[in-house]
C-alpha cells in the first residue's frame, strides 16, 4: 500500500509559533517535582517520599524547578508545560482561588519572576496551565455569593439555580453550574461581560509578565468561539510568539482555525501509540474511563493509516506545533499501561521524538517512574534515591532527545511511510536544505518479541549501492534493487541515516 507524503507548506491563514517547532517540552506538576529550601513550608506536609493522596500536599515549589534547571537543560528540554501555579486549595490548582496570585506554597510571584528570569536565560520557554471554565468556592466573587446570597453585586458571575446555595451539602447536586457536577468547581457564566473582561486581562497580565504560552483546561466547555478570538487577540498583542495549545481529547478542526488555539494535546497522537507500542500487552483497566478509551490493539498497517490521517487532518503550521504526549497528570502513565514494559515506552518515545509536532515528557517519565491513575500518577520526583538513576531509561530519553535536536529533518522535514507490515513500521523524515546535505533519517520499529527481518522498498528515495548507518551502532546496511534489508531485533528500533 501507497501512503501519502506529508510535506510543509505554510499556510496563508494560519500562523503558529516558530520556537514551538523546535521544542521539547517537559511537563511539571509543581506540588511533587522538587521542593526548595529557599521556600517557607507549613507544618503538616505529606512525606515526600509517600505514596500520593487525592487532598495531600508534598510542598512542591517553583524556586526547587529553578533549581533543577540545570538538569532539563542537560535531558534536552527546551520548554516546560506546567499544570495550575495560582493560589488554590487543591493540590492540583485547577480549584483556583486568586488567577492574579501564584501560590505561596509555590514561593509566590517571586518565586515565578526568579523561575522565568532563570529559564529564559538558558533558553527555556515557560506555559502555564489557564482553568478558565471554572474557579472555585474560593474564588472572591463566589465567595461573595455565599455570603450575600442573591443580593450579592457578582450573581451574574456564575450560574445559580437556587438558594441557599449548596456548596458544601455534598449529599445534594449542586444548584449551581459546576465543572463535572463538582461542588468545588463553580462554573463561570462567560456570557458575562465583567467575566468575559476579567479572563481576557488574566491571560494578558501573566504573558506581559513574561511567561511563553497558555495551556488551556477543558476549553470546549467555554462553548463560544467569539470568546477564545478575543483571548487569541489579547495574547497575541502581548506577545504575537506566545503559545496557546487547548486540552481537547479529540478532532479540534474547530478551535485550529488560525483564530482561536495553535495546538492541542494531542491525545489523538497517544491513542495510537497506546494501541500499536504496547497493544496486547495494555492494561486497559487504566485506560477505562478516560478520554483515551477506547485504545483498540493496532497492528504496523492500522498504525500507519491513523498516523497519516492524523497528519492530514490540521494545516502543516497546526501539525508542526501540536504538544505530543505519552501521558500526563490526567492518564495513567504509559509505562505502568504496558505492564511495566520498558520497550513500550522506548518505542513509543523514539517514535515520538521522530514524529512532526512537539514531543512533550511528563515528569519522571525518563527515569521509569510508575503510576496509574490520579493520583497515582503524581508521584512525587525521588531525586535522592540513586535506583532511579541507574536503568538505561535516562540515558535512552536523553539519547533520543539530542537526536532531534541534531537533526533538522525530525522538526521540519517531510514524513514518508515506507513499510508497514504486521508488527514492523518503518518511516522517513527528509529535509532538503540550502547550501548543506539534505538530512535524510530513516526510523524503522519492531513491535514483536521476535526478531523481524524486513524488505523495505526505498526505490523512490535511494539508489542501489546507497550505504545507510544506524545513527547509534554504526552497522551499515546497502541500498540493493531498490530494496533496504532490516533485521531488527525484537521490541526494538533502529535510526538509519544516509
Amino acid at each position: 500500500m501507497l501512503y501519502p507524503t506529508w510535506r510543509y507548506q505554510p499556510s496563508p491563514t494560519v500562523q503558529t509559533p516558530d520556537w514551538v517547532k523546535d521544542a521539547i517540552f517537559y511537563q511539571i506538576f509543581p506540588d511533587r517535582f522538587a521542593r526548595s529550601q529557599r521556600v517557607p513550608k507549613p507544618s503538616y506536609l505529606e512525606p515526600w517520599e509517600a505514596p500520593p493522596t487525592f487532598h495531600g500536599f508534598k510542598g512542591g515549589d517553583l524556586i526547587g524547578v529553578a533549581e533543577r534547571l540545570d538538569y532539563l537543560q542537560d535531558l534536552g528540554i527546551t520548554a516546560v508545560y506546567f499544570t495550575p501555579i495560582f493560589q488554590s486549595a487543591a493540590n492540583h490548582r485547577y480549584h483556583t482561588h486568586d488567577y492574579m496570585r501564584v501560590d505561596p506554597l509555590l514561593g509566590g510571584d517571586e518565586a515565578l519572576r526568579f523561575l522565568v528570569d532563570e529559564a529564559h536565560q538558558r533558553g527555556i520557554r515557560i506555559v502555564i496551565d489557564g482553568v478558565f471554565n471554572h474557579a472555585s468556592r474560593g474564588f472572591f466573587q463566589f465567595n461573595h455569593l455565599l455570603e450575600n446570597g442573591a443580593q450579592s453585586p457578582y450573581l451574574d458571575w456564575f450560574h445559580v439555580y437556587g438558594w441557599p446555595l449548596y456548596a458544601y451539602e455534598h449529599n445534594r447536586p449542586p444548584n449551581y453550574g459546576a465543572w463535572f457536577g463538582l461542588h468545588a468547581l463553580p462554573k463561570f457564566n462567560t456570557r458575562t461581560p465583567a467575566v468575559r473582561e476579567y479572563l481576557w486581562n488574566v491571560a494578558e497580565h501573566w504573558v506581559r509578565f513574561g511567561i511563553d504560552g497558555w495551556r488551556l483546561d477543558v476549553p470546549n466547555e467555554i462553548d463560544d468561539d467569539a470568546f477564545w478570538r478575543e483571548f487569541r487577540r489579547r495574547v497575541k498583542t502581548a506577545n504575537p510568539e506566545a503559545y496557546i495549545v487547548g486540552e481537547i481529547w479529540h478532532d479540534a478542526r474547530r478551535w485550529l482555525q488560525g483564530d482561536q488555539f495553535d495546538a492541542v494535546m494531542n491525545y489523538v497522537f497517544t491513542r495510537l501509540c497506546l494501541g500499536f507500542f504496547i497493544g496486547h500487552q495494555m492494561d486497559d483497566g487504566l485506560v477505562q474511563g478516560t478520554g483515551l478509551h477506547p485504545a483498540p490493539v493496532l497492528d504496523a498497517r492500522e498504525f500507519a493509516l491513523g498516523i497519516h490521517q492524523l497528519l492530514d487532518l490540521y494545516v502543516p503550521d497546526v501539525t508542526m506545533v501540536q504538544l505530543n504526549l505519552l501521558d500526563s497528570h490526567d492518564t495513567a502513565r504509559f509505562l505502568t499501561t504496558a505492564r511495566s514494559d520498558p520497550t513500550a515506552l522506548h518505542l513509543a518515545t523514539l517514535f515520538q521524538m521522530a514524529y512532526p509536532g512537539a514531543p512533550s515528557i511528563y515528569y519522571g517519565d525518563e527515569v521509569g517512574k510508575p503510576g496509574a491513575k490520579d493520583p497515582d500518577s503524581r508521584r512525587a520526583m525521588q531525586w535522592d534515591d540513586p535506583s532511579w538513576w541507574q536503568g538505561e531509561m535516562y540515558p535512552f530519553f536523553k539519547r533520543v532527545t539530542a537526536l532531534r535536536h541534531a537533526h533538522p529533518a525530525l522538526r521540519h522535514g517531510s514524513y514518508t511511510t515506507l513499510h508497514a507490515s504486521g508488527p514492523v513500521y518503518v518511516f522517513v523524515r527528509y529535509l532538503a536544505q540550502d547550501d548543506q546535505p539534505a538530512d535524510h533519517l530513516i526510523v524503522a520499529l519492531n513491535t514483536d518479541r521476535t526478531t523481524r527481518v524486513a524488505r523495505v522498498e526505498v526505490k523512490d528515495w535511494l539508489a542501489d549501492g546507497t550505504p545507510v548507518k544506524d545513527v547509534w551502532s554504526g552497522e551499515v546496511a546497502v541500498v540493493e534493487s531498490g530494496v533496504l534489508r532490516l533485521r531488527l531485533a525484537p521490541r526494538s528500533g533502529v535510526v538509519l541515516a544516509v
